[in-house]
């Protein structure tokens, strides 16, 4: 179970970073603008972190399968909509039906890998969060073979050479949605929960009461929530403050934001199982102050060299807190409520997340990338302070356990 939701996991994140070096090819294509393109991409968003908690109260009241299956093959659909869009109108309605889908699939997924792996949380977790980044790799490469058909291509056998000149921004997403189809089948094949539909109460209120009781669930909130915005500006202007602000090739700025999806395929699973055999909070601490660190070196430093390293180890520091997020609000929930308390939470920080590129685009625009980015790493300094008096809180009343 956990090989299928990674390979549905990572087939649908690789589905939508590649959408990223296609747009410009899709602008064109569907004859879009910049503000138009950038409002689907945000109706997609929204209605993602909108799915967040009712899918995952639904898993708790119905069970995972019955939102699982249906998650991923809106999924498929959503993306043959978005391959085969012939207007505007058609490319929205695929972005929303991603949003719908990816809503749908994440908080059930995520909530079932926590009902079977109890005592190794963090490393389900770990390696489950890591398809982001497998991803993300694979849709660099595949962007990069579409986006570079009009140049010579040598050496490779002449029906693969005439398919690659054939290809166009709608090429991929045929692939993807028959992976996702694929995933789907295992599922369904591996899947031993019943399939259970009827009355269910989402039970919002109570579950924002029960999230918002503690001052330690209100502070894990307000920290996560520092740590998404800083995401949200800072994975969708990398390229960009790289080109703009330090003066790269288009090709450097790209490889570096590789680097960030290379570095997180191997860091989340150690970072989650690191979380199991340690405290989650001082797993989570160091990686914040990490990344807070080499967030200075971005802003300050110019070699490529430098830039690349401090990239390296801001990837670092930021991709270890996935798996350990989920962990330490999964750890929190009550097991009536799993799906519930989580979904709530991640829509929160999706949610703030996505005020992200708005403050990146704003700052630089009347300052400049180096102020903006500069913010980012206050987030992180607030976020790893917050974190780290509640672990040293913990330590100082009981006696720290793995995980606590």
């Amino acid at each position: 179970m956990l090989a299928v939701l990674l390979l549905g996991w990572a087939v649908l994140q690789g589905g939508r970073f590649i959408l990223s070096p296609l747009l410009p090819a899709i602008i064109d294509d569907l004859s879009l603008t910049s503000a138009t393109a950038g409002l689907a991409l945000t109706a997609f968003q929204a209605v993602y972190a909108v799915a967040q908690y009712p899918s995952g109260r639904l898993s708790d009241e119905w069970s995972r399968a019955t939102l699982i299956v249906p998650g991923l093959a809106i999924l498929a659909v959503g993306f043959l909509a978005i391959g085969a869009a012939p207007t505007y109108l058609a490319f929205v309605a695929g972005a929303i039906l991603l949003g719908v889908g990816k809503g749908v699939y994440v908080t059930p997924s995520r909530a079932l890998l926590s009902d079977l792996f109890v005592e190794r949380r963090g490393r389900a977790l770990g390696i489950y969060t890591a398809g982001t980044d497998i991803g993300g790799l694979v849709a660099a490469g595949v962007a990069a073979l579409v986006l570079a058909t009009t140049l010579p291509i040598v050496g490779l056998p002449a029906g693969v050479r005439a398919a690659l000149e054939a290809a166009d921004w709608r090429s991929p997403f045929l692939p993807i949605a028959g992976l996702l189809a694929l995933a789907t089948l295992l599922y369904v094949w591996w899947n031993r929960e019943p399939y259970r539909t009827g009355p269910a109460s989402l039970e919002f209120r109570a579950t924002v009461r029960r999230l918002a009781t503690t001052r330690e669930q209100r502070e894990v909130l307000a920290a996560y929530a520092l740590f998404y915005f800083m995401i949200g500006g800072w994975i969708n202007f990398l390229p960009t403050y790289l080109t703009h602000a330090k003066g790269l090739p288009e090709a450097l700025a790209s490889a570096g934001f590789a680097l960030i999806f290379l570095t997180g395929i191997g860091t989340k699973p150690v970072a989650g199982w690191l979380a199991d055999r340690f405290s989650r909070r001082g797993v989570s601490v160091a990686g914040l102050l990490l990344a807070t660190v080499s967030m200075g070196g971005v802003v300050l430093l110019s070699s490529v060299p430098a830039l690349a390293a401090c990239v390296v180890a801001l990837a670092l520091g930021y991709k270890t807190q996935f798996p350990v997020v989920d962990a330490i609000l999964l750890d929190a929930a009550p097991d009536a409520n799993v799906g519930g308390d989580l979904g709530a939470a991640r829509a929160l920080f999706l949610g703030v997340g996505s005020l992200g590129p708005a403050y990146v685009g704003i700052v630089a625009s009347v300052a400049s990338y180096e102020v903006a980015f500069a913010g980012l790493g206050v987030c992180l300094l607030v976020a790893a302070g917050i974190i780290g008096h509640q672990h040293h809180r913990r330590r100082s009343t009981a006696r720290p356990v793995a995980g606590d």
